[in-house]
Parts: structure tokens; C-alpha cells; sequence
């Protein structure tokens, strides 16, 4: 056992609750067959166990909408740099550089650069609506270091007096060597939402986007399979009398090599009084195209993602850059942002004066005339002084 699992077995030692006859609390994933928890299987609808139909949460993230919103959240938010913040006036925080609480802002362990930490801080609460980190702690106390866990290792425990723990299985590069180790809640980060069924059991957006999403894959993979496999032009070839059993699987053969799969498109010669008839609908016919768009849409409304940001639909004109940034921040990123702050906020124990804050300058940058303008009649106004114009730069 390292010296993390053993400081960790010590602090549940001296925590008031005994870990012993826990009871579990857990958010199972797409599929999620049998274990204890507020729900066994995620339906993607009503009745779907009964049909044996079932969404695989690993199948469903291939989804290129899925994928898309995804890592474009999890991208744009990990580009913001994390500040430790101090109240220099009535609404005005001020970044300040503290050697207790700078230091895990900027690198959070030695093995993820900053960018890396966020963004699998974001992807697992977009896939599976938990992150859980465990803090790392020095011999004062203090936050030196944070591990996003894998969630699947996870299990989150209430005891009789209602505090919580939290199980944490093998994770080498965390420190837990121990197959099973319990913490209490004040070692853990818990970032969860959409909890629709208990306050500790958060759920992915994918569970709403499943079933949207699997038909996108659906509809591709028919597609695929379509235009790789079957004879084009497809139909059937029409003899104008009687051929033996013998002729036809010849004919077969003989078309199904030389204008199927690779051959798919290449112009057909028929002799002897053959006629072909059409019969296969084309993909403008089946309207792959707008199905598959619109499975994206609905993708993109329960990330709370504009289409356009991953491609779908038509692109707004860029007249307003700024307006744009700031519909896509309010809608999809906002609430993991300050829930994010507010949870770094308790972990790192900063008072009503002190607290984390992400820089959204980048995010929600304006373009260039329009940052000429707004710098300007700030100095002008007294709001900025030139020094802080030139920085928005």
C-alpha cells in the first residue's frame, strides 16, 4: 500500500462516521446491466428492455454529433486559464498569485499539463454526468494536487447519520494501490448534474441524445453497408421467356461481379432481350442526408450546443463575433464553468474573500474593431487605465 492509500485509510479513521454497512448510491451508465444503484438499465425509450433494444454508451459516443459537442466543450473550456482570486472591492475580484493555491491551479499533478486535466475533468461529466477527483494533500493540509478518477471505479457510500464516503478501487496513477480504499467527502471533488433521481447521482446529457444518436449510427451503417455491397444500378433483370434455375444464378453471378462493391456505378451492357428495372430508392430518396442532420440537431439540443459549432446547418454571418461566443457560453458552458469554481472554490477551503475564477477573455473575445472600440471608451471612461487596454490585446 503508497503513502496516498495510507493517508487516506487515516483520514477515514479520524472521520466522525464509521464507512462500516454503507449504504450505496451509484449512476450507472447506457446498458448497465445488474449492481446496486437508483437505476439498473438506461432505457433509450419507454419499453425499449422489452423489444431488446439496448444503447451502449461506448457504441453512442461515435456518433460524430456526440463526439463533436463533447471535446468542443471540454476544448473551449480547458483553453481558460484558472486564477486564484481575492475581493479588492464590492464585485471586483482581483488575481492575486498565492504560493498556497497558485501552484495546483496552474499544474494540478505530473503527469497532465493543465489542458489535459480539464478536459477529462469536462469529458466526464459530459459522459457519464460525475467527475470525481481526489485531492492530494501535503503534511499542512493543503490542496498540492488533483487526480481525475476514472468513474467507473467509483462508488459513492452514505452512512446512517447521512454523511457521505466515497470507494475508490485501484487507480495507479493517483496513488491507490489498495484494491478498495473509502474517503470521506472533503478528499473528493464531486462535479455531477442533471440529477434527476438523487442528489448525488448525476447523468450524462447522452441519455436524452441516445437514441438520436444511435439512430445517426444506424443510418450509417446501413448506408455503408448499401453502397459497398449491392449492385449499382439495383433491380431486377427481366428475360423475355423462360430461363432454367441453372441461367439465373448464372446472371446473378455474373452481375453481382461486375457491378457490386468496387465495381458499384460502372455502366451495364444486357443482351439476349435482358431488361432491367429499378427497384433500390436512392439515398436522396431515403433523405439520408437530412435524417442524419437532424439526429446531429437533436445531439446539439441536449448539449446545449449551436449546430453550427460542429458543422450542421447554416453558419450565422459573422457580423457580431462577441454575440455569437456569448449565446454558445450561456448556453452550454456557464453552469459547468461556475459549478466548476464553486467546487474548487470548497475543495481548496477559500473564504467569502478568496476564490477560483476563469478567465474568460479568450473565450469570449470581440473582434479586433470592436476590441479597438470598447478599450478606448474604457480608458476614456476611466474604467480601464492604459495598461489594462493594452493587456486585452
Amino acid at each position: 500500500m503508497g503513502a496516498l492509500a495510507r493517508m487516506r485509510e487515516a483520514i477515514v479513521g479520524r472521520s466522525k462516521s464509521s464507512p462500516r454497512g454503507l449504504s450505496g448510491v451509484s449512476a450507472s451508465g447506457l446498458g448497465m446491466r445488474g449492481g446496486a444503484g437508483w437505476f439498473r438499465v438506461m432505457e433509450s425509450y419507454a419499453g425499449a428492455w422489452q423489444s431488446n433494444v439496448e444503447v451502449k454508451l461506448a457504441d453512442v459516443r461515435h456518433h460524430y454529433a456526440v463526439f463533436s459537442c463533447m471535446t468542443l466543450i471540454a476544448s473551449d473550456i480547458s483553453k481558460l486559464p484558472v486564477a486564484y482570486t481575492e475581493l479588492a472591492s464590492p464585485g471586483v475580484w482581483e488575481p492575486k498569485n498565492n504560493s498556497a493555491y497558485s501552484p495546483v491551479l496552474e499544474r494540478q499533478n505530473n503527469y497532465q499539463t493543465r489542458l489535459q486535466f480539464w478536459e477529462s475533468w469536462m469529458l466526464s461529466k459530459l459522459g457519464h454526468g460525475n467527475t470525481y477527483v481526489l485531492l492530494d494533500r501535503n503534511a499542512n493540509g493543503n490542496v498540492v494536487g488533483m487526480h481525475v478518477l476514472d468513474p467507473n471505479r467509483v462508488q459513492v457510500l452514505v452512512s446512517s447519520d447521512g454523511e457521505i464516503f466515497y470507494q475508490l478501487s485501484t487507480d495507479e496513477l493517483s496513488g491507490i494501490e489498495a484494491s478498495s480504499v473509502t474517503v470521506p467527502a472533503r478528499e473528493v471533488i464531486h462535479d455531477r448534474w442533471n440529477c434527476l433521481y438523487h442528489p448525488l447521482v448525476g447523468i450524462s446529457p447522452i441519455c436524452a441524445a441516445a437514441l438520436a444518436a444511435q439512430q445517426g449510427l444506424d443510418i450509417q451503417t446501413q448506408s455503408v453497408t448499401t453502397f459497398r455491397n449491392r449492385g449499382v444500378p439495383s433491380g431486377i433483370l427481366t428475360a423475355p421467356g423462360s430461363i432454367s434455375d441453372e441461367t439465373a444464378a448464372r446472371l446473378k453471378a455474373s452481375w453481382t461481379t461486375l457491378y457490386a462493391g468496387d465495381n458499384a456505378g460502372k455502366i451495364a451492357v444486357l443482351g439476349d432481350g435482358l431488361t432491367f428495372s429499378p427497384l433500390a430508392a436512392t439515398s436522396r430518396d431515403a433523405q439520408l442526408v437530412e435524417q442524419l442532420r437532424w439526429s446531429g440537431e437533436v445531439v446539439c439540443s441536449v448539449f446545449h450546443v449551436p449546430p453550427y459549432k460542429i458543422g450542421i446547418g447554416v453558419t450565422p454571418a459573422y457580423n457580431n463575433i462577441q454575440a455569437l461566443n456569448t449565446e454558445y457560453y450561456s448556453q452550454a458552458l456557464q453552469v459547468l464553468i461556475e459549478a466548476a469554481e464553486a467546487l474548487l472554490d470548497g475543495a481548496l477551503g477559500l473564504g467569502r474573500q478568496q476564490g477560483t475564477q476563469f478567465d474568460l477573455d479568450n473565450l469570449l473575445r470581440m473582434d479586433t474593431q470592436s476590441l479597438v472600440t470598447t478599450v478606448k471608451d474604457g480608458i476614456t471612461a476611466g474604467i480601464y487605465t492604459p495598461d489594462e487596454g493594452r493587456r486585452k490585446f
